[in-house]
């Protein structure tokens, strides 16, 4: 019977263990960040250019993108998140199914689901995007279109129905004008 004793006194000091490290990492996933627009949308991780680097050329990959430092050329990265951070100096166009600026853009964003100018953005140059966001206190120079493959695409046809109705109506009007003169 002793025995049973020192076992059951085993068993309980082996579970207590397991638990310890399942609540470890539920602490370490949220990370503060400094600007809500800054926190990515999605759980992966982004490629990062930090506040000392500068490039010049084109960028383009296949991940997200958070830029702190100083870009000149093209940002080509149309399925991806593309975030300018407070620090971040871009003198490039920028194609991304997300664009976040927080820093200073000069050149054309195109947005394949939305732009969000935060409030400390600054950005020279035309946005094309079907959802845009611009923060009270942004800096925007430019113009803005959303949704231009539907303005172009519904244009005609209006315009098209709307001209064969006024036909036929002359056509009826003439001969009400007959049976007056007549």
């Amino acid at each position: 019977m002793f025995e049973r004793n020192k076992d059951k006194g085993k068993t309980p000091e082996r579970p207590a263990p397991a638990p310890a490290p399942a609540a470890a990492p539920e602490p370490a996933t949220p990370a503060p960040s400094p600007s809500q627009y800054e926190q990515l949308s999605t759980p992966r991780s982004a490629a990062v250019i930090g506040p000392s680097i500068k490039i010049k050329g084109e960028v383009s990959g296949d991940e997200d993108l958070v830029i702190r430092g100083t870009v000149e050329g093209s940002i080509d990265l149309a399925a991806h998140e593309v975030t300018v951070g407070e620090s971040g100096k871009v003198k490039a166009d920028i194609k991304g199914r997300t664009v976040i600026v927080n820093g200073q853009v000069t050149g054309d964003i195109t947005g394949g689901e939305k732009v969000i100018i935060a409030k400390t953005g600054h950005v020279r140059g035309n946005i094309v995007a079907p959802r845009m966001t611009l923060e009270d206190g942004a800096v925007f120079k430019g113009s803005i279109d959303m949704d231009p493959g539907e303005k172009s695409a519904a244009k005609p046809a209006p315009a098209a129905a709307p001209a064969a109705k006024p036909a036929p109506a002359p056509a009826n009007s003439a001969p009400g004008l007959d049976v007056k003169s007549g």
